[in-house]
């Protein structure tokens, strides 16, 4: 009588690491801060009462996810590593790098479109006019961020 071994699971191969510096295509993927913006701008004009407290958030979303995104192609250009960085370390280091100024602005917005992305029972949604103004602010970070051409 043969007796033969039991097999002996092969584990599974691994996946090759991402290179520590994207391609220049590695933004392909996503879309541009200013295509959030415009997609905000959209919500905004054309907000009707079919989707009433859907809009403001949905405003609020895109807002913070074209701060994100400005904030992620910052660092690619500047510092390439930090982009990989949760986005909180990224802000904790923008006011070393871009002017206070901005790094403060970019904060305070993140932080105002933060609590505004998320529905609280006990809370309004943002009025128009916060969303108008968290929009002009990202705008100016989009703006300053930006890499100067020249």
């Amino acid at each position: 009588m043969t007796t033969t071994s039991p097999a002996v699971p092969v584990p599974p191969a691994r996946r090759p690491r991402p290179s520590a510096t994207p391609s220049p295509s590695a933004f392909s993927l996503s879309s541009t801060p200013e295509e959030l913006l415009a997609g905000a701008d959209r919500l905004l004009g054309t907000a009707t009462v079919s989707i009433t407290g859907v809009w403001p958030r949905a405003v609020a979303l895109l807002l913070r996810h074209a701060l994100e995104e400005a904030l992620r192609r910052y660092w690619h250009i500047r510092q390439p590593r930090l982009a990989h960085c949760p986005t909180h370390a990224q802000a904790l280091c923008l006011e070393s790098y871009a002017d206070p100024d901005t790094a403060r602005r970019w904060s305070a917005t993140w932080a105002g479109l933060s609590r505004a992305c998320h529905y609280h029972g006990y809370e309004l949604a943002p009025t128009h006019a916060e969303l108008h103004a968290w929009r002009d602010d990202v705008e100016r970070v989009i703006g300053a961020l930006a890499p100067r051409m020249g």
